[in-house]
């Protein structure tokens, strides 16, 4: 595949101005986010179903509201709710009491979910780095390749991890992406979108997930892996039952 490089010649310029390529990637993202939904994220009420779990999120005026229902093996339910103040877990009326580590370790896999869901409004968080790569083709495509890292400062437990998301060069969708982790012994995974639908003006896709147990691979060769058939398909990312609710 052949490979599309920021031309050399803009380093002169990068020397004058070293935002520009930081910026390109904040006009491509903001792009995505458009395209994909725009200002009715920050109005809208979402609820799905994500591996037997119900999922909602409400946001207004910078205020917002993650949830989700958990049912376990013994048919007993808990509610998890994060939000501006923090993150609380419910049996029932009642608030269960938990520790530091365990209250975060569901606040973050409540809000991995929403995010992935979300995608790209979450892009635009403050504590996003995003840096433009270069482009790439993928199935005869041209794709923008904009790398994504996080601030420690509010960037969550997993801010170390890294991200790359191809989007369309026309259409400013989000196609493919990619990303790095290090938790439990770390891994690489590339997904692929698929089943792309609008509901209430709000663009949502389902993913087919690969991986390679090659850890050294850069993460911009992966798209490269997946056109050949290296890469190991794992599951099937399916967010169903979803609705839109658009406030006023």
């Amino acid at each position: 595949m052949k490979k599309y490089l920021v031309l050399l010649f803009v380093l002169s310029l990068a020397s004058c101005n070293e935002q520009a390529p930081q910026s390109k990637a904040d006009k491509i993202i903001a792009k995505a986010v458009e395209n994909a939904g725009g200002e009715k994220y920050e109005k809208a009420n979402i609820e799905f179903r994500f591996r037997k779990n119900i999922y909602t999120s409400t946001r207004n005026d910078g205020k917002f509201e993650l949830t989700r229902r958990i049912t376990d093996s013994t048919n007993t339910t808990y509610d998890d709710i994060l939000n501006n103040e923090g993150f609380r877990r419910f049996q029932g009326e009642e608030q269960l009491k938990l520790s530091d580590s365990l209250s975060e370790a569901y606040a973050e896999s409540v809000n991995a979910v929403h995010y992935f869901v979300q995608l790209p409004f979450r892009l635009n968080d403050d504590a996003v780095i995003k840096e433009l790569v270069g482009q790439d083709t993928i199935n005869d495509k041209v794709y923008h390749e904009i790398k994504v890292t996080f601030e420690q400062q509010g960037g969550g437990v997993d801010h170390e991890d890294i991200y790359m998301y191809w989007i369309e060069k026309d259409d400013f969708t989000i196609d493919y992406l990619a990303y790095r982790f290090f938790v439990n012994d770390g891994g690489i995974r590339f997904r692929k979108a698929v089943n792309p639908r609008m509901v209430n003006g709000i663009r949502f896709v389902d993913y087919e997930n690969y991986k390679t147990d090659a850890l050294s691979t850069p993460l911009e060769e992966l798209d490269d892996m997946f056109e050949k058939g290296e890469l190991t398909r794992v599951s099937k990312i399916e967010n169903e039952i979803l609705k839109v609710e658009i406030q006023d």
